[in-house]
């Protein structure tokens, strides 16, 4: 996509984040993948730029820009570590935006200003070890004064971060989900492990546990799933900005390897099996680049954009994950060793398939719009 296209804040914006992202991610997150490190810095110094509150109102802390302006700088933070990318996306589009959306007046003014100037991460915490796609069957609870009893699984900055959106069972609307804050270090709250992955290593993915904890209603009695659903279709849309990220990371390794690869005399970019592969490859990272910016228009413009975010992370996720894989084989040999960063690259595309609503997840809502009460199995 032609930045052409975009509006002066926008490209400076874009920019800014480039830099950031080429001169004090790129230069060490080989180093920080390998050693499994949390480059607690690196927010720091976001948030002194405005980035960890990139579509947050400047009267509360953040930048002011759109939404389109978060998924450009979702897209150079994941170009350069999609690690820091994933920590960017969950404490911003998953963390904070709900409290801006949802919260009481005391709670925004209380809250969001140290989340979106980077002095603070937050974290949400729906998934548990039994209920991940299916979210409604959760067992975590709250009591009647709002204290929360149950564990969550695989929350991303789950170890590092202050506030955490917390979803159980509500006594008040019979049992049906609700939506709570919860503060690091409240009584009963425990990190219980940090999970090894196979990609995002740079980031934070813990269990958490919960017992008879505090927490603050966030939004109505009964109110989760859709507190929870529409913090969905504006995540899934950075998701798929992050994976344009890696894809196009993936590309100009491919792109410059062949540029620089000799055999039989030449570049191995003046074979053709090299150079079509590299077509499609820009040609499908265009496509889904495209598919992010047109879901959050939308969403800028408040328009519905379910189905669109939906078809933007179920295409760049797929993009991601099968042309990392075909950078790796433009490398060859080198591609599937460390010396070159295209194995990171395919490792961390695969998870971007899976989190924030699975692939299979992604055509279900499409489906749905497409065939109403039949893809439910009306008669």
């Amino acid at each position: 996509m032609s930045h052409h296209e975009l509006t002066d804040e926008q490209r400076e914006i874009r920019a800014l984040a480039r830099r950031f992202a080429d001169d004090e991610i790129a230069p060490h997150a080989k180093d920080w993948d390998r050693a499994h490190t949390f480059p607690k810095q690196v927010f720091d110094h976001l948030g002194e730029l405005g980035l960890m509150g990139v579509c947050v109102p400047v009267e509360h802390g953040g930048s002011g820009a759109d939404y389109l302006s978060y998924c450009l700088v979702m897209e150079e933070i994941s170009r350069a570590d999609a690690g820091v990318g994933v920590t960017l996306a969950v404490h911003t589009g998953a963390g904070t935006m709900p409290i801006l959306g949802h919260g009481t007046d005391d709670q925004v003014q209380r809250l969001v200003p140290p989340l979106a100037q980077g002095h603070e991460l937050a974290a949400f915490a729906l998934t548990e070890a039994g209920s991940g796609s299916d979210a409604g069957a959760m067992l975590a609870r709250a009591d009647s004064e709002h204290r929360i009893t149950g564990t969550k699984q695989w929350i991303t900055n789950g170890t590092y971060a202050h506030t955490f959106i917390v979803f159980a069972k509500d006594p008040e609307a019979d049992g049906r989900p609700s939506a709570f804050i919860v503060r690091r270090g409240a009584p009963g709250f425990h990190v219980t492990r940090e999970e090894e992955k196979l990609g995002l290593n740079s980031s934070s993915t813990a269990d958490l546990a919960l017992q008879d904890t505090p927490a603050e209603p966030l939004g109505p009695p009964g109110g989760g799933m859709r507190i929870a659903l529409s913090t969905l279709d504006g995540g899934r849309i950075g998701i798929a900005a992050q994976a344009v990220g890696i894809a196009q990371a993936a590309l100009e390794c491919a792109t410059a390897y062949a540029k620089e690869r000799h055999a039989f005399g030449r570049a191995i970019g003046g074979f053709q099996a090299i150079q079509h592969k590299l077509a499609d490859m820009q040609t499908e990272i265009e496509a889904a680049r495209a598919l992010v910016w047109r879901a959050a228009r939308l969403k800028d413009a408040g328009h519905p954009h379910t189905v669109e975010g939906a078809q933007a992370k179920l295409f760049a996720s797929a993009v991601a994950r099968r042309q990392t894989g075909e950078a790796i084989q433009v490398l060859g040999g080198y591609g599937y060793t460390k010396e070159f960063p295209a194995e990171r690259y395919y490792r961390d595309a695969k998870v971007t398939e899976i989190y924030e609503g699975t692939s299979e997840i992604q055509r279900l809502v499409i489906a749905r719009a497409l065939l109403g009460d039949v893809a439910r199995g009306a008669p």
